[in-house]
Protein backbone atom coordinates (compact mmCIF):
# COMPACT_ATOMS: atom_id res chain seq x y z
CA UNK A 1 0.00 0.00 0.00
CA UNK A 2 2.76 2.46 0.96
CA UNK A 3 6.09 2.74 -0.87
CA UNK A 4 8.57 3.56 1.88
CA UNK A 5 11.48 5.82 0.97
CA UNK A 6 14.04 4.37 3.40
CA UNK A 7 16.31 2.52 0.95
CA UNK A 8 19.31 1.55 3.14
CA UNK A 9 21.71 3.29 0.78
CA UNK A 10 25.32 2.31 1.43
CA UNK A 11 24.38 -0.82 3.37
CA UNK A 12 26.35 -3.33 1.31
CA UNK A 13 27.49 -6.12 3.64
CA UNK A 14 27.49 -3.87 6.71
CA UNK A 15 25.27 -4.40 9.73
CA UNK A 16 22.88 -1.64 10.73
CA UNK A 17 20.46 -0.31 13.31
CA UNK A 18 17.03 0.86 12.14
CA UNK A 19 15.62 3.17 14.82
CA UNK A 20 12.11 4.56 14.83
CA UNK A 21 9.18 5.21 17.14
CA UNK A 22 6.62 2.47 17.67
CA UNK A 23 4.33 1.63 14.73
CA UNK A 24 6.28 3.59 12.14
CA UNK A 25 6.58 0.27 10.26
CA UNK A 26 10.14 -0.89 10.99
CA UNK A 27 9.38 -4.62 11.05
CA UNK A 28 7.18 -4.41 7.95
CA UNK A 29 9.90 -2.53 6.06
CA UNK A 30 12.67 -4.98 6.97
CA UNK A 31 10.54 -7.99 6.05
CA UNK A 32 9.60 -6.38 2.73
CA UNK A 33 13.22 -5.53 1.89
CA UNK A 34 14.66 -8.85 3.13
CA UNK A 35 11.88 -11.45 2.79
CA UNK A 36 14.19 -14.49 3.13
CA UNK A 37 16.07 -13.23 6.19
CA UNK A 38 15.92 -15.16 9.49
CA UNK A 39 14.10 -13.06 12.08
CA UNK A 40 14.13 -12.76 15.88
CA UNK A 41 11.19 -10.80 17.29
CA UNK A 42 11.92 -9.76 20.87
CA UNK A 43 8.37 -8.47 21.32
CA UNK A 44 7.30 -12.12 21.46
CA UNK A 45 7.41 -13.12 25.12
CA UNK A 46 8.78 -16.62 24.47
CA UNK A 47 11.59 -15.23 22.32
CA UNK A 48 12.35 -12.51 24.84
CA UNK A 49 12.54 -14.85 27.85
CA UNK A 50 14.45 -17.55 25.98
CA UNK A 51 17.21 -15.20 24.83
CA UNK A 52 17.25 -13.14 28.03
CA UNK A 53 18.03 -16.25 30.05
CA UNK A 54 20.67 -17.60 27.68
CA UNK A 55 21.98 -15.06 25.15
CA UNK A 56 24.58 -17.59 24.02
CA UNK A 57 21.85 -19.61 22.34
CA UNK A 58 21.50 -16.84 19.81
CA UNK A 59 25.13 -17.34 18.73
CA UNK A 60 24.68 -21.11 18.53
CA UNK A 61 21.61 -20.72 16.32
CA UNK A 62 23.11 -18.09 14.03
CA UNK A 63 26.17 -20.23 13.36
CA UNK A 64 23.86 -22.75 11.68
CA UNK A 65 22.98 -20.19 9.00
CA UNK A 66 25.37 -20.80 6.13
CA UNK A 67 24.18 -18.13 3.70
CA UNK A 68 25.93 -15.00 4.92
CA UNK A 69 24.60 -12.96 1.99
CA UNK A 70 21.24 -12.79 3.78
CA UNK A 71 21.18 -10.54 6.86
CA UNK A 72 19.70 -11.66 10.18
CA UNK A 73 16.89 -9.46 11.50
CA UNK A 74 16.40 -8.64 15.18
CA UNK A 75 13.30 -6.65 16.16
CA UNK A 76 13.39 -4.44 19.29
CA UNK A 77 17.03 -5.12 20.06
CA UNK A 78 16.99 -2.82 23.12
CA UNK A 79 14.90 -5.39 24.99
CA UNK A 80 17.84 -7.82 25.29
CA UNK A 81 21.02 -5.70 25.33
CA UNK A 82 23.20 -8.76 26.00
CA UNK A 83 22.53 -9.95 22.45
CA UNK A 84 24.72 -7.16 21.11
CA UNK A 85 27.83 -8.81 22.52
CA UNK A 86 26.91 -11.94 20.58
CA UNK A 87 26.18 -9.85 17.48
CA UNK A 88 29.58 -8.18 17.65
CA UNK A 89 31.38 -11.50 18.08
CA UNK A 90 29.54 -13.00 15.10
CA UNK A 91 30.25 -9.92 12.97
CA UNK A 92 33.96 -9.84 13.78
CA UNK A 93 34.72 -13.55 13.77
CA UNK A 94 32.30 -14.92 11.18
CA UNK A 95 31.29 -11.88 9.10
CA UNK A 96 27.56 -12.25 9.61
CA UNK A 97 25.38 -9.27 8.75
CA UNK A 98 22.63 -8.06 11.11
CA UNK A 99 19.80 -5.56 10.74
CA UNK A 100 18.51 -4.57 14.17
CA UNK A 101 15.39 -2.48 14.71
CA UNK A 102 14.45 -0.64 17.88
CA UNK A 103 12.43 2.22 19.27
CA UNK A 104 15.14 3.51 21.60
CA UNK A 105 18.85 3.28 22.28
CA UNK A 106 18.20 4.76 25.75
CA UNK A 107 18.06 1.43 27.57
CA UNK A 108 21.23 0.27 25.84
CA UNK A 109 23.07 3.47 26.79
CA UNK A 110 21.71 3.49 30.33
CA UNK A 111 22.87 -0.07 30.98
CA UNK A 112 26.22 0.39 29.29
CA UNK A 113 24.98 -1.58 26.30
CA UNK A 114 27.21 -2.42 23.39
CA UNK A 115 26.34 -0.23 20.39
CA UNK A 116 28.97 -2.10 18.36
CA UNK A 117 31.61 0.58 18.54
CA UNK A 118 30.75 2.22 15.23
CA UNK A 119 30.66 -1.09 13.36
CA UNK A 120 26.97 -0.70 12.45
CA UNK A 121 25.33 1.93 10.27
CA UNK A 122 22.38 3.93 11.60
CA UNK A 123 19.08 4.45 9.80
CA UNK A 124 15.84 5.93 11.06
CA UNK A 125 12.25 5.33 9.99
CA UNK A 126 9.85 8.25 10.29
CA UNK A 127 6.06 8.36 10.06
CA UNK A 128 4.69 8.33 6.54
CA UNK A 129 5.47 11.22 4.21
CA UNK A 130 3.17 12.63 1.55
CA UNK A 131 5.49 11.15 -1.05
CA UNK A 132 4.84 7.61 0.24
CA UNK A 133 1.03 7.81 0.21
CA UNK A 134 -0.99 7.30 -3.00
CA UNK A 135 -3.61 10.06 -3.41
CA UNK A 136 -2.34 11.85 -0.32
CA UNK A 137 -5.02 13.74 1.62
CA UNK A 138 -3.66 16.71 3.61
CA UNK A 139 -6.75 17.17 5.79
CA UNK A 140 -6.77 13.47 6.64
CA UNK A 141 -3.06 13.59 7.52
CA UNK A 142 -3.52 16.58 9.82
CA UNK A 143 -6.45 14.93 11.60
CA UNK A 144 -5.27 11.31 11.72
CA UNK A 145 -1.51 11.68 11.86
CA UNK A 146 0.94 9.76 9.70
CA UNK A 147 1.51 6.47 11.46
CA UNK A 148 0.38 3.91 8.85
CA UNK A 149 -2.49 2.36 10.83
CA UNK A 150 -3.72 5.74 12.06
CA UNK A 151 -3.72 7.35 8.61
CA UNK A 152 -5.73 4.46 7.15
CA UNK A 153 -8.25 4.21 10.00
CA UNK A 154 -11.78 5.50 9.48
CA UNK A 155 -11.64 6.89 13.02
CA UNK A 156 -8.17 6.89 14.64
CA UNK A 157 -9.21 8.03 18.12
CA UNK A 158 -9.10 4.60 19.77
CA UNK A 159 -5.83 3.78 18.06
CA UNK A 160 -4.30 7.05 19.26
CA UNK A 161 -5.50 6.44 22.80
CA UNK A 162 -4.09 2.91 22.73
CA UNK A 163 -0.80 4.18 21.32
CA UNK A 164 -0.26 6.56 24.24
CA UNK A 165 -1.28 3.87 26.75
CA UNK A 166 1.00 1.27 25.17
CA UNK A 167 3.86 3.76 25.10
CA UNK A 168 3.50 4.25 28.84
CA UNK A 169 3.28 0.52 29.44
CA UNK A 170 5.90 -0.81 27.07
CA UNK A 171 8.46 1.96 26.71
CA UNK A 172 8.25 3.67 30.07
CA UNK A 173 6.98 1.20 32.68
CA UNK A 174 8.44 -1.99 31.22
CA UNK A 175 11.90 -0.51 30.80
CA UNK A 176 11.77 1.41 34.10
CA UNK A 177 12.71 4.69 32.47
CA UNK A 178 10.84 6.37 35.31
CA UNK A 179 9.09 4.91 38.34
CA UNK A 180 6.47 7.63 38.70
CA UNK A 181 4.13 6.61 35.88
CA UNK A 182 1.15 8.77 37.03
CA UNK A 183 3.35 11.90 37.01
CA UNK A 184 4.74 10.96 33.60
CA UNK A 185 1.21 10.48 32.24
CA UNK A 186 0.33 13.99 33.42
CA UNK A 187 3.56 15.23 31.88
CA UNK A 188 2.62 13.84 28.44
CA UNK A 189 -0.47 16.03 28.36
CA UNK A 190 1.34 19.07 29.79
CA UNK A 191 4.22 18.73 27.34
CA UNK A 192 1.84 18.70 24.38
CA UNK A 193 1.09 22.38 24.98
CA UNK A 194 4.78 22.99 24.18
CA UNK A 195 4.44 21.31 20.78
CA UNK A 196 5.85 23.69 18.17
CA UNK A 197 6.86 26.11 20.91
CA UNK A 198 9.77 26.88 23.19
CA UNK A 199 9.58 24.88 26.42
CA UNK A 200 9.03 26.56 29.77
CA UNK A 201 10.29 23.82 32.09
CA UNK A 202 9.05 25.55 35.23
CA UNK A 203 5.48 25.76 33.93
CA UNK A 204 5.46 22.14 32.78
CA UNK A 205 6.94 20.96 36.10
CA UNK A 206 4.28 22.87 38.03
CA UNK A 207 1.45 21.44 35.93
CA UNK A 208 2.48 17.82 36.46
CA UNK A 209 3.67 18.17 40.07
CA UNK A 210 7.36 17.39 39.64
CA UNK A 211 10.61 19.32 39.97
CA UNK A 212 12.14 21.27 37.10
CA UNK A 213 15.06 18.78 36.76
CA UNK A 214 12.53 15.93 36.62
CA UNK A 215 10.56 17.73 33.91
CA UNK A 216 13.79 18.13 31.90
CA UNK A 217 14.49 14.42 32.35
CA UNK A 218 10.98 13.57 31.14
CA UNK A 219 11.51 15.63 27.99
CA UNK A 220 14.79 13.77 27.45
CA UNK A 221 12.96 10.45 27.75
CA UNK A 222 10.67 11.54 24.91
CA UNK A 223 13.67 12.47 22.77
CA UNK A 224 15.60 9.29 23.56
CA UNK A 225 12.62 7.09 22.73
CA UNK A 226 12.16 8.98 19.43
CA UNK A 227 8.71 10.23 20.40
CA UNK A 228 9.79 13.86 20.17
CA UNK A 229 12.71 16.07 19.22
CA UNK A 230 14.02 19.55 19.84
CA UNK A 231 14.67 22.04 17.04
CA UNK A 232 17.59 24.32 17.92
CA UNK A 233 17.68 28.07 17.54
CA UNK A 234 19.77 29.33 14.61
CA UNK A 235 22.46 31.45 16.26
CA UNK A 236 25.31 31.81 13.77
CA UNK A 237 26.91 35.26 14.04
CA UNK A 238 23.67 37.07 14.92
CA UNK A 239 23.49 40.80 14.34
CA UNK A 240 20.24 40.95 16.29
CA UNK A 241 19.51 39.54 19.73
CA UNK A 242 17.99 36.11 19.10
CA UNK A 243 16.06 33.68 21.27
CA UNK A 244 18.31 30.77 22.24
CA UNK A 245 15.85 28.22 23.62
CA UNK A 246 15.03 25.24 21.35
CA UNK A 247 11.56 24.39 20.11
CA UNK A 248 9.85 21.08 20.84
CA UNK A 249 7.86 18.83 18.49
CA UNK A 250 6.23 15.43 18.92
CA UNK A 251 7.27 12.99 16.22
CA UNK A 252 3.76 12.78 14.74
CA UNK A 253 1.06 15.40 14.33
CA UNK A 254 -1.65 12.86 15.20
CA UNK A 255 -0.08 12.11 18.59
CA UNK A 256 0.14 15.84 19.35
CA UNK A 257 -3.51 16.30 18.33
CA UNK A 258 -4.59 13.52 20.66
CA UNK A 259 -2.63 14.78 23.65
CA UNK A 260 -3.96 18.31 23.05
CA UNK A 261 -7.53 17.02 22.62
CA UNK A 262 -7.87 19.16 19.51
CA UNK A 263 -10.86 17.36 18.03
CA UNK A 264 -11.54 17.80 14.32
CA UNK A 265 -9.07 20.20 12.69
CA UNK A 266 -10.94 22.51 10.36
CA UNK A 267 -9.39 24.51 7.52
CA UNK A 268 -8.30 28.08 8.36
CA UNK A 269 -8.53 27.45 12.11
CA UNK A 270 -5.65 28.18 14.51
CA UNK A 271 -5.31 24.44 15.12
CA UNK A 272 -5.02 23.87 11.37
CA UNK A 273 -2.13 26.34 11.13
CA UNK A 274 -0.22 24.68 13.95
CA UNK A 275 -0.86 21.16 12.63
CA UNK A 276 0.14 22.26 9.10
CA UNK A 277 3.46 23.63 10.38
CA UNK A 278 4.02 20.37 12.29
CA UNK A 279 3.33 18.37 9.13
CA UNK A 280 5.87 20.36 7.11
CA UNK A 281 8.41 19.83 9.91
CA UNK A 282 7.86 16.06 9.66
CA UNK A 283 8.44 16.18 5.90
CA UNK A 284 11.68 18.13 6.34
CA UNK A 285 13.07 15.74 8.96
CA UNK A 286 12.24 12.70 6.85
CA UNK A 287 13.66 14.26 3.68
CA UNK A 288 16.90 15.25 5.41
CA UNK A 289 17.48 11.62 6.43
CA UNK A 290 16.05 9.67 3.48
CA UNK A 291 17.77 11.85 0.88
CA UNK A 292 21.15 11.32 2.53
CA UNK A 293 21.63 15.10 2.74
CA UNK A 294 21.38 15.12 6.54
CA UNK A 295 20.99 18.88 6.59
CA UNK A 296 20.22 20.48 9.93
CA UNK A 297 16.82 22.03 10.70
CA UNK A 298 16.68 25.05 13.03
CA UNK A 299 14.37 27.99 13.65
CA UNK A 300 15.09 31.72 14.03
CA UNK A 301 13.42 34.21 16.30
CA UNK A 302 14.61 37.60 17.48
CA UNK A 303 13.88 39.34 20.76
CA UNK A 304 11.73 41.77 18.73
CA UNK A 305 9.51 38.82 17.60
CA UNK A 306 10.73 38.50 14.01
CA UNK A 307 10.59 34.82 13.22
CA UNK A 308 11.26 32.14 10.59
CA UNK A 309 9.88 28.65 11.18
CA UNK A 310 12.67 26.56 9.65
CA UNK A 311 16.26 27.26 8.58
CA UNK A 312 17.82 24.44 6.55
CA UNK A 313 21.54 23.78 6.72
CA UNK A 314 23.93 26.68 7.12
CA UNK A 315 21.22 29.27 6.30
CA UNK A 316 20.86 27.93 2.73
CA UNK A 317 17.07 27.90 2.84
CA UNK A 318 14.63 29.80 5.05
CA UNK A 319 11.03 28.55 5.26
CA UNK A 320 7.94 30.11 6.77
CA UNK A 321 4.79 27.95 7.01
CA UNK A 322 1.37 29.58 6.85
CA UNK A 323 -1.92 27.66 6.87
CA UNK A 324 -3.52 30.42 4.82
CA UNK A 325 -4.79 30.70 1.24
CA UNK A 326 -3.68 34.33 0.92
CA UNK A 327 -0.18 35.63 1.74
CA UNK A 328 0.35 39.36 2.14
CA UNK A 329 3.44 41.48 2.72
CA UNK A 330 2.92 41.30 6.49
CA UNK A 331 3.57 37.55 6.33
CA UNK A 332 6.99 38.07 4.74
CA UNK A 333 8.63 40.19 7.43
CA UNK A 334 10.50 37.39 9.19
CA UNK A 335 11.92 36.03 5.94
CA UNK A 336 12.89 39.51 4.78
CA UNK A 337 14.67 40.21 8.06
CA UNK A 338 16.53 36.90 7.95
CA UNK A 339 17.49 37.37 4.30
CA UNK A 340 18.83 40.81 5.16
CA UNK A 341 21.10 39.33 7.83
CA UNK A 342 22.18 36.10 6.09
CA UNK A 343 22.76 35.15 2.49
CA UNK A 344 20.14 32.55 1.56
CA UNK A 345 19.71 30.53 -1.61
CA UNK A 346 15.94 30.54 -1.23
CA UNK A 347 13.37 32.13 1.04
CA UNK A 348 10.04 30.30 0.88
CA UNK A 349 6.53 30.62 2.24
CA UNK A 350 4.71 27.26 2.23
CA UNK A 351 0.98 27.94 2.18
CA UNK A 352 -2.46 27.08 0.82
CA UNK A 353 -2.44 29.46 -2.15
CA UNK A 354 -3.38 27.78 -5.41
CA UNK A 355 -0.48 29.00 -7.59
CA UNK A 356 3.24 29.53 -7.09
CA UNK A 357 4.60 33.06 -7.36
CA UNK A 358 7.51 35.27 -6.25
CA UNK A 359 7.00 38.39 -4.11
CA UNK A 360 9.96 40.63 -3.23
CA UNK A 361 12.34 37.77 -3.98
CA UNK A 362 10.45 35.33 -1.75
CA UNK A 363 8.93 32.17 -3.25
CA UNK A 364 5.26 31.72 -2.35
CA UNK A 365 4.61 28.01 -2.86
CA UNK A 366 1.43 25.94 -2.50
CA UNK A 367 2.26 23.07 -0.15
CA UNK A 368 1.91 20.42 -2.87
CA UNK A 369 4.39 22.23 -5.14
CA UNK A 370 6.78 22.73 -2.22
CA UNK A 371 6.74 19.00 -1.43
CA UNK A 372 7.20 18.12 -5.11
CA UNK A 373 10.26 20.37 -5.24
CA UNK A 374 11.56 19.15 -1.87
CA UNK A 375 11.47 15.46 -2.76
CA UNK A 376 12.64 16.24 -6.27
CA UNK A 377 15.79 17.80 -4.84
CA UNK A 378 15.06 21.34 -6.04
CA UNK A 379 14.63 23.18 -2.73
CA UNK A 380 18.25 22.90 -1.64
CA UNK A 381 19.68 23.06 -5.17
Amino acid sequence: MFTRLQRFAGLGHESAFLWGARQTGKSTLLQARFPKAPRYDLLLSEEFFRLSREPGRFREEVLLHKDKKIPILIDEIQKVPALLNEVQWLMVNHRYQFLMSGSSARKLNRNGGNLLGGRALRYELFPLTAQEIPRFDLVRALNHGLLPRHYLAADPRRLLNAYVADYLKEEIAAEALTRNIPAFARFLEASAFSNGEMVNYENVASECGVSKPTAKEYFQILVDTLVARFVPSFQKRPKRRVILAPRFYYFDVGIANHLLNRGVIAAKSEAFGKAFEHFIFQELMAHSHYSGSDYSVAYWRTASQLEVDFILGDHEVAIEVKGRDWIGTQHLRGLQAFSGEYKVKKAIVVCLESRARISNGIHILPWSIFLEQLWGGDILR
